[in-house]
């Protein structure tokens, strides 16, 4: 199952690294690790942030996921399930099962 993991990297901690020359070290060896279909980086809250698209077949592949921010970083985690096109088209008779048995014309917004 594919997931995107936000990492939400500390100032403090980022510009430690930084400082240290391990920045950009340090986010390579993770990512060599995890080996995610896709990264972009960006900032949130004044964070740096990262995106990963990767895929998991299990939940005890969380902390293999987490842990190294965690640990080189203090960075927070989010995981998320996610669809590509493909899994959206096999979704559509249980999104249509669902409007069936709960959709409320007297309760549309």
């Amino acid at each position: 199952m594919r997931f995107l993991v936000k990492v939400n990297i500390p100032v403090e901690a980022g510009n430690e690294a930084a400082k240290a020359g391990k920045l950009g070290a340090t986010i390579q060896s993770i990512l060599a690790d995890l080996k995610p279909e896709a990264v972009y980086f960006t900032d949130d809250n004044g964070q740096r942030t990262a995106f990963l698209f990767l895929e998991m077949q299990d939940a005890s592949q969380i902390p293999a996921i987490a842990e190294p921010w965690f640990l080189a970083f203090n960075a927070s985690i989010e995981i998320h399930p996610v669809m590509v096109p493909d899994d959206l088209a096999k979704a559509v008779s249980a999104i249509e099962a669902a409007v069936n048995k709960y959709a409320d014309s007297s309760n549309a917004i």
